[in-house]
């Protein structure tokens, strides 16, 4: 059997890989490749068609969107993806940049390189304790419960989720008090977080008047996907002061540039698509992505299907 892989996974997943099948690194013979894995290329319908062997496309990772998933389903492709492999550590850094925000951690150490403060602890420099605030969360998969554990359980914050597509009861058993609406949930939050796969429905989720309704004083963290977004409206919402501060650790473009007008402003934390950067998220998803991959072709059914 013949997979693609192009890019980074973890070494022993790869090895393991390379023990059991042919691994190519180009499309030169695409109609061989009877697998892809990939972390960010795009997969076309074109790509599919050419691919005449192509059983499985394996997303190394949780968002699918440089997949055509309906593609791949028409023409009888599994997809799979490892959608807990990075939960925990895409929820620490989450929680990271609530805590850099609220403790204004990045200014401060840029204003002591640049020899700024005069005193310790001045009081033109306060932040904000997270204890015993609301925290929003959109979406209530499985980094979203792994965030809202954090926040809950370490700082004592309540908890409130917003998702369509989860009822009260189960929203209640994966530790969120459902609110119907995105609006009451930005109103009653002083924290925000958004983790929602990037879809039609999802692009440019949080966009235009919805920053009105925003709790006065409110930070927002985007560690999901950068398009999810509006990236001027974000910018306009933190200048005006509808947003005190917020974080993103992806982008539209990535990696990020001087160029993106957001990275001017002192109230904005950028972060390159860490999220699940981590040693034990590259063994985890990287080990995962390709027993899958290869269990599939062995004719057995995925743990984690895309569709």
């Amino acid at each position: 059997m013949t997979v693609y892989l192009s890019e980074y996974i973890y070494p022993e997943a790869e090895k393991k890989l390379r023990k059991h099948a042919n691994v190519v690194d180009s499309f030169d013979h695409i109609e061989e490749i009877d697998a892809i894995i990939l972390r960010n290329i795009p997969v076309t319908a074109e790509m599919m068609d050419k691919a005449k062997k192509l059983k499985v496309i394996a997303k190394h990772g949780v968002g699918c969107n440089t997949i055509d998933i309906k593609a791949a389903k028409e023409r009888g492709i599994q997809v799979i993806y490892t959608p807990t492999a990075n939960a925990d550590s895409v929820a620490e850094m989450t929680a990271g940049l609530f805590l850099a925000m609220q403790r204004r951690i990045c200014e401060a150490d840029v204003m002591c390189r640049n020899s700024e403060f005069t005193t310790i602890a001045p009081r033109n420099f306060l932040g904000t304790e997270i204890m015993g605030k609301t925290f929003g969360q959109i979406g209530m998969g499985n980094i979203a419960q792994r965030i809202a554990h954090i926040m809950s359980a370490g700082f004592g914050v309540r908890v409130l989720g917003y998702d369509p597509f989860i009822s009260a009861e189960e929203a209640a058993k994966r530790g969120f008090e459902k609110v119907e609406t995105l609006e009451a949930l930005l109103e009653q939050s002083d924290m925000v977080n958004i983790n929602v796969p990037l879809v039609k429905s999802t692009e440019n989720m949080i966009s235009g008047e919805l920053f009105d309704h925003f709790k006065p004083g409110a930070v927002f963290v985007n560690a999901a996907r950068g398009a999810v977004i509006n990236e001027d409206d974000l910018y306009d919402a933190l200048v005006s002061g509808k947003l005190k501060a917020a974080a993103c650790d992806t982008f539209i473009h990535e990696p990020p540039t001087a160029e993106n007008k957001l990275l001017s402003l002192k109230n904005f934390i950028a972060t390159p698509h860490l999220g699940g950067n981590t040693e034990e998220a590259l063994r985890k998803a990287g080990a995962e992505v390709v027993e899958e991959t290869l269990n599939v072709l062995a004719g057995k059914k995925p743990v984690h299907p895309a569709f």
